[in-house]
């Protein structure tokens, strides 16, 4: 495929529409990350991990708030560039996070991932070897399926090894080789090749992040941080996929998810004010499999629920919550005593992949 002049690889690179899918592995517990306001029973139940309403940072009018461990996502809320999504969830009950979360990253009992099948299916160029990136060591669910997917864990590991080594000959030699092949393999050979050199480009230039923007040394931030320098150099990115781990509460709760919050959110808010206008066009999802029991448990933890939350930023306008989250009276809560999935993932997700460009394809994205 073709490189443009300015050294774009082709795809929607001149767009620079970027969807983000964090993915919280473990089932994070929506109760502490969107926690109720106002409901007296959520501090019957959870005498000692109810976040203190005092605390709460509110979301206008919303019932619910956030924790103020997510204070840095808190301002981008208030400065219209957020939603908060409690209640949310599939339509799963088995609570079994190995099933929940195929079933959410396939978007439903199907084959492949659904944004795997959204850049099968949707509108504009093939995509091409960087159009799609899943940082980390394997290959998301979410992403099985798709016509083309790149994982790094960084982008120095997506490299035939140094430019100025035999590796260097070896690139050369395999672009002559390929260089006029027509055959199903010349054109992906070029592409990656193309990759490649413009990913080496970017290792050597190095630049900072931009707007005073200012990532953690983990490696959730060190993920988004280069995130932003692709979407930054045009490149082609259409969707990045990075989990953050560690989210499955039963024991200790506070200790072990408070700092995962901070993470998240300082991740998030540097993540953004690195890309500044150019959030306009890109949109991260943040999502988990399912949420938490209402109740604490005798562990001063969380078990399994149904009810999470989801978080999505940048994109179309938003500063806003997507709808309530329901009282937490025992009349109402499911199973043993779970939060009800009031919204489908899958009504959050729709919406941001027409505006992505999935067209008319939404049925071969979430067939039903």
């Amino acid at each position: 495929m073709a490189v443009k002049g300015t050294g774009i690889i082709s795809g929607n690179g001149d767009e620079q529409r970027a969807l983000v899918v964090v993915f919280l592995r473990g089932g994070a517990d929506g109760l502490t990350m969107v926690p109720p306001v106002g409901n007296g029973e959520y501090y019957k139940v959870r005498p000692t991990l109810a976040v203190p309403e005092g605390d709460i940072l509110k979301l206008g009018d919303a019932n619910c708030g956030l924790n103020p461990a997510l204070s840095g996502i808190h301002e981008i809320y208030k400065n219209g560039g957020l939603t908060v999504v409690p209640a949310v969830g599939s339509n799963d009950d088995t609570r079994s996070h190995f099933y929940a979360q195929d079933l959410m990253e396939h978007g439903g009992p199907v084959a492949g991932g659904w944004l795997g099948r959204f850049l099968r299916f949707r509108d504009g160029a093939p995509p091409t070897a960087l159009s799609a990136i899943a940082l980390g060591k394997a290959m998301p669910e979410v992403l099985r399926g798709a016509p083309a997917a790149t994982v790094m864990e960084s982008m120095d590991t997506f490299s035939l090894g140094s430019k100025f080594g035999p590796t260097a000959k070896l690139q050369t030699e395999l672009g002559a080789l390929y260089g006029k092949d027509e055959s199903i393999l010349g054109p992906a050979a070029r592409d990656t090749l193309q990759a490649l050199d413009r990913l080496e480009k970017l290792r050597s230039e190095d630049l900072p992040p931009m707007n005073g923007a200012e990532y953690g040394d983990d490696s959730f931030s060190n993920g988004l941080r280069q995130a932003a320098r692709l979407i930054r150099a045009r490149v082609g990115l259409e969707a990045v996929s990075l989990d953050l781990d560690g989210w499955d509460s039963h024991f200790a709760q506070e200790p072990l998810i408070m700092p995962l919050m901070t993470r998240l959110s300082d991740g998030l808010a540097a993540f953004h004010r690195d890309l500044g206008e150019l959030m306009q066009k890109v949109t991260v999802v943040v999502m988990t499999e399912f949420g938490r029991r209402v109740a604490e448990n005798s562990s001063f933890g969380t078990d399994h629920g149904r009810g999470g939350a989801m978080l999505v930023m940048g994109g179309a306008e938003r500063g806003n919550v997507f709808g309530e989250l329901p009282e937490l009276e025992t009349g109402i809560l499911v199973g043993p005593g779970d939060v009800p999935v009031e919204t489908d993932y899958r009504d959050i997700l729709k919406p941001i992949l027409t505006q992505h460009g999935a067209g008319d394809s939404m049925a071969e994205i979430f067939p039903t």
